[in-house]
């Protein structure tokens, strides 16, 4: 059963063109639809649910932003892409604690 942490981050296109998501460090990419909203979903990589942090310790995600495309470095050991309502989008399953037939 999975015992670490869980973070969420929502992303919003309040623009009229698509809007380029990235993930790091998967270098995922995903383009997200005017007026439309996902959510990056990643768990901790220690069992106390602490995160590494990118610029400062302890923080799950930075957010690098551009006119047309955000980058988001999640700092977990997987991520997955889902809407507001959990459904998934993309999904980088292959090293998923939380999603692993065990738990």
């Amino acid at each position: 059963m999975f015992t670490g942490g869980t973070a969420r981050l929502l992303i919003s296109n309040e623009g009229t063109a698509p809007l380029e998501v990235t993930v790091e460090p998967w270098a995922d990419l995903h383009r997200l639809p005017p007026d439309r909203t996902c959510v990056v979903v990643t768990h901790s990589p220690t069992a106390d649910g602490s995160w590494s942090g990118t610029l400062r310790k302890n923080e799950p995600f930075q957010v690098n932003h551009r006119p047309d495309s955000v980058t988001v470095w999640a700092n977990g050991v997987c991520f997955h892409l889902t809407d507001t309502d959990g459904n998934t989008i993309e999904a980088d399953d292959s090293h998923c604690p939380a999603r692993s037939p065990t738990s």
